[in-house]
């Protein structure tokens, strides 16, 4: 996935008209489309491919199963045209290796989540996350997942990995996570969901949030 505007959109809305012009209305200001199961639940699994004509789509499935049943989930996942998956960390090494290794079969990636955005993400995954972490540098992860509404957390797991991982941070806008922090404290992608599909224009919206990341780039 190539890292030119630093920002992904969340695209969790159900309709997928809707879905099809948000993506393409904000195309020039993101780097990649997330969609997890509101989109596709609502819409099937042929709106990854729709939406992949405006941007990558990565899927965020938040997989966490045995590990055939892992395999399973992202050979589908990927034959649907997505071009990455987010899957758990907590499930272990061979659960994690399953995803990898289709992952590899398709040329795709993996991200990996070291600890969620919402309040009680930090109750149980916060413990395991520099775990998590070091397993994602092991065993080939493309990312990690860490959030953006805990800026030092993002810190921390850039300590953690190096250069070796990249880090995409969900949590920007409405959870009240800031683009410009999160970039600050190590993460690559910083994920954008209600603040843009939301907006009374959501192009206005996106344009904004990225050049307040360009502006945070240019001061490093």
């Amino acid at each position: 996935m190539e890292r030119n505007t630093c920002m992904i959109l969340a695209l969790d809305v159900t309709e997928r008209e809707e879905a099809l012009k948000i993506a393409e209305n904000v195309r020039e200001f993101v780097d990649a489309i997330k969609v997890g199961y509101p989109l596709i639940l609502a819409t099937g699994l042929d709106i990854i491919r729709e939406l992949a004509r405006f941007a990558p789509v990565i899927a965020d499935f938040k997989v966490a199963d045995i590990p055939n049943t892992n395999r399973l989930i992202c050979e589908q996942v990927f034959k649907a045209g997505a071009d990455a998956v987010i899957v758990q960390g907590f499930t272990g090494r061979d659960s994690l290796d399953a995803c990898i290794e289709v992952a590899s079969k398709y040329g795709k990636d993996v991200f990996v989540v070291s600890e969620m955005s919402h309040p009680g993400g930090a109750e149980f995954l916060q413990s395991a996350a520099e775990a998590i972490a070091k397993m994602a540098v092991e065993a080939g992860a493309f990312g990690l997942v860490a959030p953006a509404t805990r800026p030092e957390r993002v810190k921390e797991i850039r300590k953690i990995i190096g250069d070796r991982l990249t880090i995409i941070s969900p949590g920007v806008g409405a959870q009240g996570g800031k683009a410009s922090d999160v970039i600050s404290a190590g993460a690559d992608w910083v994920i954008v969901g209600r603040s843009i599909y939301k907006a009374e224009s959501p192009k206005e919206a996106a344009c904004e949030i990225a050049e307040e990341i360009q502006a945070e780039l240019r001061g490093k």
